[in-house]
């Protein structure tokens, strides 16, 4: 089984070309070797590989700056995923396409089943419900998967920002009245090759378990991060209203997602993302802190 990926420079990209199963063969592709807002590019890669699978993996995920830069945002989000719907549809071959919480305005108090309404607050949320739609409408089969929060030892994200300021100020402030549900990119690539296997469709909702702030999520980083290692001394961190740190894009307040069709389809129960930031961070320490070279 052929399985092209697209955005494979990304954080699920990179877990995907780690992890993936050992009988498939797997096509790794990034904005450099195809451009999947160009029909024709992706018509041209599709007759050369001949791929049974598509992972599309790229994003444009830059929330604030989407709010401004929404022509990019939009072509790569809702576009993209039309294009690739429509060869897919054209050659019957599978679609994976990988959406957000941000689909939803935050505004319920229990976790949003797959067939929740979605009310997407920001350009980011709107664009990615609008390449859900698309895929949607050309391909009734595909599979949505919706994830949060996501981080990995590759690529830019919360936890090495948080890791980053930590050794740099003296003191931070952290919003702790938006409450998801952080998601290390393994767990997601493990969800997708599982998925793909059984060939599930519609749409799932893919993150690690359990529940936290910003907040909370930053205590965790600087806890573990200080049991590893990886920092040498903790920094005061203050709990703040997301009021006090305005952003250009608008935020769910609540994003948490029910998971119980994913880990029925999957045979188990997700990871609690705790457990998950203990081994991404236990990971991420020799790349942060290399042992010296034997002189």
């Amino acid at each position: 089984m052929k399985v092209l990926v697209t955005g494979a420079q990304g954080q699920l990209g990179y877990e995907l070309q780690r992890h993936y199963p050992e009988q498939l063969n797997l096509i790794a592709t990034d904005q450099d070797t195809l451009d999947i807002t160009d029909a024709a590019q992706i018509k041209a890669a599709f007759d050369r590989h001949q791929p049974d699978a598509v992972i599309n993996a790229a994003a444009y995920t830059a929330v604030d700056k989407a709010e401004s830069d929404q022509a990019a945002a939009w072509a790569l989000n809702a576009a993209a995923p039309r294009l690739l719907a429509q060869v897919c549809q054209q050659q019957k071959r599978r679609l994976i396409q990988i959406s957000t919480d941000f689909v939803f305005d935050g505004r319920q108090s229990t976790p949003y089943l797959p067939d929740a309404l979605c009310k997407p607050l920001s350009e980011y949320g709107k664009s990615k419900y609008a390449g859900e739609q698309a895929v949607r409408e050309h391909l009734p089969d595909a599979l949505i998967i919706r994830t949060s929060w996501l981080h990995s030892a590759h690529g830019g994200n919360f936890v090495k920002s948080m890791l980053r300021l930590m050794r740099e100020r003296g003191q931070l402030g952290i919003v702790y009245d938006q409450v998801g549900s952080p998601t290390w990119a393994h767990t997601l690539a493990h969800c997708i090759w599982v998925l793909l296997e059984k060939n599930a469709q519609g749409i799932c909702h893919c993150t690690d378990n359990g529940v936290a702030s910003w907040y909370d999520f930053a205590l965790a980083v600087q806890q573990i991060a200080l049991s590893l290692g990886l920092l040498e001394k903790a920094t005061p961190i203050k709990p703040i209203r997301s009021s006090a740190y305005p952003t250009p894009a608008q935020r769910p307040a609540y994003s948490v997602m029910d998971k119980a069709a994913t880990e029925t389809w999957l045979g188990a129960s997700l990871p609690h993302w705790r457990d998950s930031l203990h081994n991404m961070l236990a990971e991420l320490k020799p790349m942060e802190n290399p042992e010296p070279t034997p002189s």
